[in-house]
């Protein structure tokens, strides 16, 4: 037999677990990129034929060198899953592109 208190606070829980389990439905709203943005321009800069540098990215998007590798190593292919490759090119240094 439960005590009163037991009783309670059993009741207690169930009643704030069943407003939990609900899943909310979120807006369905057409999600359309934005074209000004620096993360489109990072991928415009990438998907020419001949890439791009660090130091030509950095320059172009007001960048430190290391946000950008930030960027395509994080948002570009963990969160994007593009497939980003770096080649060495003796004349311009080790270029970047999205490629496939």
């Amino acid at each position: 037999m439960l005590k009163a208190s037991t009783a309670a606070r059993t009741n207690k829980k169930a009643a704030r677990t069943k407003g939990a389990t609900k899943p909310k439905v979120a807006a369905t709203k057409e999600r359309t990129p934005r074209t000004d943005s620096k993360q489109s321009q990072l991928i415009a800069m990438l998907g020419q034929p001949d890439g791009a540098t660090i130091a030509e990215i950095a320059k172009a998007l007001e960048w430190q060198p290391h946000t950008v590798r930030g960027a395509i190593a994080g948002t570009l292919k963990k969160k994007l899953g593009l497939n980003v490759e770096s080649d060495k090119v003796d004349s311009r240094g080790r270029l970047y592109r999205i490629t496939g």
